[in-house]
């Protein structure tokens, strides 16, 4: 297949990407603005691979779609696209609806018009696959309840119910249209070239850098931690042996709170990077309190049957496993988060280095 990644830039979308280039025999075709979170050194390992091609586009820009439709021919489409922080969604909502929403429209009718276009066994093969997010069902305040794909939807940011919208979307579009969709919602993704912003990222280089480590609240939220390279082989699951119209929750089984994530974040730094910023005994002294965000979520949690009875895929890692490769990957790869922090990297997004 020739796989159509956009956002494939991005965290997530990278390490899709990455898999679909190392470990199968799918070409694959990157579409991404290169928006502040998209990095094109995340994909140095695969980006001189034959069947590898990147496209600068963004999913607002109709002409560009049908373009890149028209020249690539693509067989699936996985669509990664998104303004995704939640911090930035209550400051500045507007790029999410644009985004989020706008953006998924437009893909959905130049994906749809090519569609149209192919031949009867283009289009039975054909999928459209849109990864989505938890955080559309809102929050969980029960221990013991978890997310279904059968969850109604409760979305408290700005960004969760941009989410919410592209996924009624696509499955309009699928109902009303026929187009062959796929929807995936996952729980909070972790791992190697993870933007600095988030949470995970930001103890880590806060810790070593001798700054506060901040947490919201008391740091009791709670989420599902999923190892991105193992959400990566589920979506490439989904994508070409999922049900089409069929939704699938992809969570980690990794419940923590946010408190327990940063101090074990800090107690692997306390035994891999002994050698501690001036003035604190260890990394749990940076710890920094701050007020909560409005809306804050309390709990997410997934059930994950469905793709495990249907699909067979299940995470490979646990918390600890993917916690510790994810704290050496960023003392391993200074450069890559370096470049990050001081804005360089920006010089290969215009095509400057």
């Amino acid at each position: 297949m020739k796989i159509l990644v956009t956002g494939g830039a991005g965290f997530i979308g990278s390490a899709v990407v990455r898999h679909i280039i190392s470990d199968t025999k799918d070409d694959v075709l990157v579409l991404d603005c290169l928006t502040y979170a998209g990095n094109l050194e995340s994909l140095a390992d695969v980006r001189d691979d034959v069947r590898y091609s990147f496209e600068l586009a963004n999913i607002c820009n109709r002409v560009d779609l049908d373009r890149v439709f028209t020249q690539h021919m693509p067989d699936a489409v996985m669509h990664l696209a998104a303004e995704s922080h939640v911090d930035r969604s209550i400051d500045g909502p507007s790029v999410f609806l644009e985004t989020n929403i706008i953006g998924t429209y437009t893909l959905l009718e130049a994906t749809r018009k090519y569609w149209l276009g192919l031949d009867a066994a283009g289009k039975s093969a054909f999928r459209f696959h849109h990864i989505s997010t938890d955080e559309v069902y809102g929050d969980l305040h029960d221990t013991n309840d978890l997310f279904t794909e059968t969850t109604p939807y409760a979305p408290s940011s700005p960004y969760s119910a941009s989410k919410a919208s592209s996924d009624h979307l696509v499955r309009a579009w699928h109902r009303t249209y026929g187009l062959p969709t796929l929807v995936t919602n996952c729980s909070n993704n972790y791992g190697p070239y993870h933007f600095p912003e988030k949470l995970i990222p930001l103890t880590i280089l806060n810790a070593i850098a001798g700054k506060p480590l901040p947490v919201y609240g008391n740091g009791a939220q709670i989420r599902d931690w999923l190892y991105v390279e193992d959400h990566a082989r589920a979506l490439y699951q989904v994508v070409t042996t999922g049900v089409v119209g069929e939704t699938y929750n992809i969570g980690g089984h990794n419940e923590r709170k946010n408190i327990d994530v940063v101090r074990t974040i800090c107690s692997l730094l306390d035994e891999l990077v002994p050698s501690k910023p001036a003035g604190i005994s260890h990394y749990t002294d940076l710890i920094t309190y701050v007020t909560d965000r409005p809306g804050h979520d309390l709990r997410y949690a997934i059930d994950g049957a469905k793709i495990k009875r249907e699909l067979g895929w299940q995470p490979f890692e646990t918390f600890e496993s993917g916690l510790r490769k994810t704290v050496e990957w960023y003392l391993n790869n200074r450069t890559w988060w370096q470049r990050v922090q001081d804005g360089t990297y920006a010089g290969e997004r215009l095509g400057l280095n």
